[in-house]
């Protein structure tokens, strides 16, 4: 139990030696208080040496960069990651925080229960920074932390020296370089994201309500615009109606009648799914009075979307999801990449043109050697390649490759294989869709309704990382369907 093994710990007879020099020191820890940056390799994470276990430098704290540090064998190395957040996101189930049916603390996992040795090795650290450079002629990493807000201390830059270095950055929603995207619409792809979306939601269902507001007015505020048809889009719209059917529709009984769901997609909805599934889908949520207009966005006002047809959409909340693309920090490494900018790799996932240095996510997937895009960026492909990635370093770990430089004639053994495993969406009214196939041309199982909905949930609950959060969304679920969604504005 963890108790026990604090109280050990404490014990006097049990107590460590000093902390060697690889622990930073009360130095360096006071100069994060100088106002001006400087740049200084911390202590401890200086080119390490014999007697030093070799370190691996995670960057990014997504799918696939928490699976690999979780698979790592920390007796082997020593991990550090650096993210601009502290905790993993279970985007499967984001959607649901958004309209209260989940709480934001059951989709988040911190880092530190993810790995803890990142919280009690003394060469293992987490740092909420942001990677600026990559100098793979001298095996290190620029950083500067993460700040925000206003009368915050100056961000800090360090470096960082790696032995094996894992690209994990994920990536971003794309805009297409429509003008006003980034000004006005919701992206939903971080808790703070869903957070956001919640407050303006039920602000807008609070303004609506008050004296004076005109007909045309108060049908904008309540209008809710979702732009992709994807599963992230689909999904949000079925827990929406879910919310203003169940909830709004008790507790604001005279705006009820103005509550209005758009779907725009360019193409078909779920275009990755069976074509079956899809006509089901958008059957399902016509009838559940989402209204589903097909168009490609031209503009973004602060109160309206203009489309390539000439129509306007006015909005009061509008959300964007209509797929992802590489950061710019990405886009700035120069290294090999796809026309979409993705980065190269080859069947071990390594970058080829960088030694050591490995790249897992939506920010890889191109395969250099053949020029061509093999894997999808989805949750399930980073996790995946994140599993198999700690065990091929596990393995390079024992052989004497872990050090900078040492793995170059090691066998590595089986090249990773992506097998899809299926997709699933929920379409609210305690529907869902499930499609086991391994690509859309392919024969596989495919099913929609009730028992769809309850393998929905039943996965999902079981891929949730920890048993805390595990516990944290069955009980929500339950509280939810006793009690109804909680409608504080926090």
């Amino acid at each position: 139990m963890a108790w026990f093994r604090n109280l050990r710990q404490l014990s006097p007879t049990t107590m460590p030696p000093p902390l060697k020099s690889t622990t930073p020191s009360f130095t360096f820890l006071l100069s994060h208080f100088s106002s001006q940056p400087v740049e200084v390799p911390p202590p401890g994470l200086s080119p390490t040496v014999p007697g030093q276990k070799p370190r691996v430098v995670v960057l990014g704290s997504g799918w696939g960069g928490c699976r690999l540090m979780k698979g790592l064998d920390t007796n082997i190395y020593d991990v550090v990651c650096v993210s601009p957040r502290n905790h993993m996101v279970f985007t499967p189930l984001l959607a649901s925080t958004c309209v209260g049916t989940l709480e934001f603390r059951s989709v988040a996992e911190p880092i530190v229960r993810i790995q803890p040795a990142i919280s009690r090795e003394p060469g293992s650290y987490f740092f909420l920074a942001n990677c600026t450079g990559i100098n793979p002629e001298e095996h290190s990493v620029q950083c500067e932390t993460v700040t925000d807000g206003l009368n915050t201390l100056e961000p800090r830059r360090f470096k960082i020296s790696y032995d094996k270095l894992i690209i994990a950055l994920g990536s971003q929603p794309l805009t297409f370089g429509i003008h006003g995207v980034k000004e006005h619409a919701f992206f939903l792809r971080e808790v703070s994201h869903a957070q956001e979306i919640r407050r303006k939601l039920l602000l807008n269902l609070m303004l609506s309500d008050v004296p004076g507001i005109s007909v045309q007015e108060k049908r904008r505020l309540l209008h809710c615009v979702v732009v992709g048809g994807g599963p992230t889009g689909v999904e949000f719209s079925g827990e929406l109606y879910d919310f203003i059917i169940k909830d709004v529709s008790q507790r604001y009984a005279h705006v009820k009648d103005c509550i209005q769901v758009t779907l725009i997609e360019a193409n078909e909805i779920l275009s990755s799914f069976d074509a079956r599934l899809q006509r089901y889908a958008t059957n399902q949520l016509t009838k559940s009075g989402v209204q589903i207009v097909r168009g490609i966005v031209k503009d973004v006002k602060p109160q309206t979307i203009f489309l390539k047809d000439g129509s306007e959409i006015p909005y009061g909340l509008l959300v964007w999801s209509t797929g992802v693309g590489p950061s710019p920090f990405v886009n700035s490494l120069e290294v090999p990449k796809s026309p979409g900018g993705r980065i190269g790799i080859d069947e071990w996932l390594r970058v080829p043109s960088a030694e050591d240095v490995f790249a897992i996510g939506d920010c890889s997937g191109f395969l250099e050697s053949t020029g061509k895009q093999i894997l999808p960026a989805l949750a399930q492909v980073a996790e995946r390649q994140g599993k198999y990635l700690a065990t091929l370093l596990n393995k390079v770990g024992k052989e004497g490759g872990a050090r900078a430089g040492s793995a170059k004639d090691l066998d590595l053994g089986e090249p990773f294989v992506y097998k899809h495993l299926g997709s699933m969406a929920t379409i609210g009214r305690y529907k869902a869709l499930v499609d086991l196939r391994q690509s859309k041309a392919a024969k596989g199982l495919s099913m929609a309704g009730f028992v769809s909905w309850f393998v929905w949930r039943s996965a999902y609950l079981t891929r949730v990382i920890s048993w805390r959060n595990r516990l944290y969304v069955a009980v929500n679920w339950a509280t939810t369907f006793i009690f109804g969604r909680d409608i504080s504005r926090i």
